[in-house]
């Protein structure tokens, strides 16, 4: 019989967060290997401009992926919220129609990727040098969508409950058979970024497979029973008013950075390499503030269901602080390191100038994006995602494109892109700080009508 957790209601705030977090930091660390180790490979040994093709991709795939998870996130807080109020029938409805959602997500994104996938690139300007091996990973990635989908609706589960320690064993399971298939397709077989797609996707079809055994045999609330899942629409209403937003959010940020690629790739080959390369290092350098705002949003979700107020402001001060702290620490890290991190991705000269002229333009200001995303995750768990749609929207996707529309014919620099994610990064952590400073955001957002908890 597997263990029933105990929700973050009770025991030191600092303690609880840190063991929670740090289990999702090794595990986000196993999750970002899929992609990098992909770069890696295939940087090495197919060469810049099969690393291109692949880091063409990343933006498109973070879109379409980004909506399906905003919504698991979003599902994530309904389960955490029932679960803090001790509320077993609705955490029981809240991860079935959770589960029934993602199987027909994974399966719609699955086809309209196969399918569309040259005209977006195409539409992304993206070089006709790399075109077909773009083509060929986006597509592979894409058929095996589903396992990446129920992967995310499944730890959005385990993770809403408080198990951060399952998601973490089963991607260090995964990303061994992911660097395995990657030597063995790549290297030995000599299958092209084709091979790099279809390691990622056996890679996630084994991690959602492990989840789901796990979330099969628990004797929990949270249990999934096959005969159970189906929809609930009442508790998809509170689902979907709570994921959409976030959902939106990342799909329209995505978007955004879809176009700063579209930028990106009008310099050429090189600079598609290099800056890929510095959005793995960047990805990287990232996974402990992304943990920590994880467990924020768990961590409130269960509080305020649990009705503890004082508790719910102490922890999210806590982890405020701590996010900030950290990501100015690895900010200077990745500055002066920058180099020598680039160059483990690709040698060329011209590569390694591009990613470090990105990586020190952007990484002394991570202080500012961890203080967004630490807000918009402590708001998400009291039910207010809205508020973190519209700000990021406007600066992170509105003032973003805007910006580089007006630039770039302007000045036909590539600096320009560097200096829009800092400058939005700031405008968007003042907007937070007003909204932080003065709204009463733990009161519970009332989802679809349906009864408060706590």
């Amino acid at each position: 019989m597997v263990k029933t957790l105990e929700p973050m209601t009770t025991g030191s705030i600092s303690k609880r967060m840190i063991a929670f977090a740090l289990p999702l930091l090794l595990g986000n660390l196993f999750q970002q290997l899929y992609n990098t180790v992909d770069s890696l490979i295939v940087g090495n040994f197919l060469g810049s401009s099969a690393l291109a093709a692949v880091s063409s991709s990343g933006s498109l795939i973070s879109m379409l992926i980004g909506f399906l998870s905003g919504i698991a996130s979003g599902a994530g807080v309904i389960v955490s919220r029932y679960f803090g109020a001790n509320d077993e029938k609705d955490v029981c409805r809240a991860v079935h129609t959770m589960v029934a959602f993602g199987l027909v997500a994974g399966v719609l994104m699955g086809v309209v990727g196969v399918v569309f996938s040259p005209q977006i690139l195409a539409w992304m300007g993206t070089p006709d040098s790399v075109m077909p091996e773009s083509v060929a990973y986006l597509q592979i990635y894409f058929f095996g969508s589903l396992g990446f989908v129920m992967y995310n609706i499944f730890v959005g589960i385990l993770q809403a409950v408080g198990d951060s320690r399952h998601p973490l064993y089963y991607l260090m399971v995964s990303s061994v058979v992911n660097l395995v298939l990657d030597l063995l397709l790549i290297a030995g077989f000599h299958t092209g970024v084709g091979g790099a797609a279809l390691a990622t996707v056996v890679s996630q079809l084994i991690s959602a497979a492990l989840c789901f055994a796990q979330l099969l045999r628990t004797q929990a609330s949270y249990r999934i029973r096959l005969s159970q899942i189906r929809f609930d629409f009442k508790m998809l209403r509170q689902i979907v008013q709570i994921g959409l937003p976030s959902g939106v959010q990342n799909s329209i940020i995505s978007f955004a950075n879809v176009i700063v690629q579209s930028h990106i790739n009008a310099f050429g080959a090189m600079a598609m390499a290099g800056y890929g390369a510095y959005s793995k290092i960047e990805g990287f350098a990232f996974l402990p503030i992304n943990s920590f705002t994880m467990a924020m949003t768990t961590f409130v979700g269960q509080n305020l269901g649990a009705g503890q107020k004082d508790r719910t402001r102490r922890g999210a001060r806590f982890g405020i602080l701590t996010t900030v702290l950290l990501a100015e620490l690895i900010g200077v890290v990745v500055f002066l390191l920058a180099p020598q991190l680039v160059a483990a991705f690709d040698s060329n000269p011209e590569v390694i100038r591009f990613g470090v002229e990105k990586a020190r333009t952007a990484a002394l200001f991570y202080c500012l994006l961890a203080y967004s995303h630490s807000v918009a995750s402590v708001l998400r768990g009291a039910g207010k995602a809205v508020v973190p749609m519209l700000i990021m929207m406007t600066f992170w996707c509105v003032v973003r494109v805007t910006f580089l529309s007006i630039s770039i014919p302007m000045t036909h620099s590539i600096q320009m892109v560097y200096l829009v994610y800092p400058l939005t990064w700031s405008l968007s952590s003042i907007a937070f700080f007003f909204y932080y400073k003065k709204a009463n955001w733990m009161e519970l957002t009332d989802a679809g009508g349906a009864k408060q908890v706590g």
